[in-house]
């Protein structure tokens, strides 16, 4: 009797061994986090790095040879169109006009005195005591005579534009990039004098992928940040795109021209969103929840089963990403459970616990909080 009991009691506590065994070798259930598949709007986009040119900026040169004598805009100066920038000495062109404009005085007095003497001649010619041939004659140097005069005209106007042309005026709003010429140096027909730039057009250079072209069509919206510029979207649509390919990218130049409020600069760079298709009910879940498996991408779903809750693999088709945000082309209805946080580190089956996010306590402690001034 003695025996059977102690063999009785050796096998009750081998089988709560065994049995504790059993309940240590269960892993625990992973802490996740969770949100639903959802559909809304999705925008597909093509995203680049850019940089902005000026679309004006003229180089301002010398229409006349002269000695330069004020120099009335410097370097950054805003500068109006017709304001004066400098002043080249006038002495040359305004003699030269004065000399063009006695010529065309003195043809003129030959013409007038030509057209008297054919007027005579006609008369003579009339009464028939002067010959055809010689009232052709006289005819033929008063036309000479007056186009004579109309190039001597020609000149003066000419020579007049000159002397107006030693006064350098602005073409157009702008600021004074580069000046060139200082007070005292003498320019010659077409030397640079000063660096016109006129910031409010803009023109943004977007390289692309050759295998994105098919995607890209002129009047498609464009968003742009710059770093001058930090939370402000420039919104714009594509101008153009360019027909070759960039060699040195292997790249297409797209182009998006843009109003400048002052606040973007030429030469700087911009991040651009080319948003080539927009869907109204696209079924979208966070990039987090979609792992790789050697299956594919999957996401995991989170089941009730028995009371307790199992993250169930599902093999998803993904298609764009925005925002944080993939799209779900195949695998998923919309409205499940998945997982968020956690799901790298799940497998098939797995017991899960949703991890409840955390509500602030009300009490005298947090009112006191809630009321005290921020330490300066």
């Amino acid at each position: 009797m003695r025996a059977t009991l102690l063999a009785l009691i050796a096998l009750a506590l081998s089988a709560c061994g065994q049995k504790a065994e059993e309940k240590k070798a269960v892993p625990p259930p992973s802490l996740i986090t969770v949100t639903q598949a959802a559909k809304g709007e999705f925008e597909v986009v093509l995203e680049t790095l850019g940089t902005l040119e000026v679309l004006a900026d003229p180089k301002i040169g010398a229409e006349v040879a002269g000695r330069v004598t004020q120099v009335l805009a410097r370097t950054g100066k805003m500068v109006k169109a017709g304001e004066l920038l400098a002043v080249i000495d006038a002495g040359d062109v305004t003699l030269q006009n004065k000399a063009d404009e006695a010529d065309a005085r003195r043809i003129e007095a030959l013409a007038r005195q030509q057209e008297k003497l054919a007027e005579r001649q006609q008369a003579l010619m009339d009464k028939g005591f002067l010959s055809k041939n010689a009232g052709e004659d006289v005819a033929a140097q008063r036309a000479a005579l007056s186009a004579q005069f109309d190039a001597a005209r020609a000149r003066a106007d000419n020579s007049r534009r000159a002397v107006g042309k030693t006064q350098v005026r602005a073409p157009i709003d702008g600021i004074i990039e580069v000046q060139i010429v200082s007070p005292g140096e003498y320019v010659k027909v077409g030397d640079p004098l000063f660096n016109l730039v006129a910031p409010k057009k803009l023109r943004a250079h977007l390289p692309f992928a050759e295998s994105a072209g098919p995607r890209l069509k002129p009047g498609q919206e464009v968003r742009l940040i710059s770093p001058l510029t930090p939370g402000k979207v420039h919104t714009s649509r594509i101008k153009d795109i360019r027909p070759g390919i960039v060699e040195s990218g292997r790249n297409l130049d797209v182009l998006v021209d843009l109003d400048n409020d002052g606040s973007l600069r030429g030469g700087g760079t911009v991040n651009a969103s080319v948003i080539v298709a927009a869907r109204a009910e696209a079924l979208t879940v966070p990039e987090q929840s979609v792992v790789l498996r050697p299956a594919g991408k999957v996401v995991y779903v989170v089941s009730d089963e028995g009371g307790q809750k199992k993250a169930l693999q599902k093999l998803v088709k993904v298609g764009a990403r925005r925002g944080g945000r993939v799209e779900i082309l195949e695998g998923l209805a919309g409205g499940e459970i998945i997982v968020l946080d956690g799901a790298g580190f799940l497998t098939n089956g797995a017991p899960v616990a949703i991890k409840e996010p955390a509500v602030p306590k009300a009490g005298p402690d947090a009112k006191a909080t809630k009321t005290k001034p921020a330490a300066q």
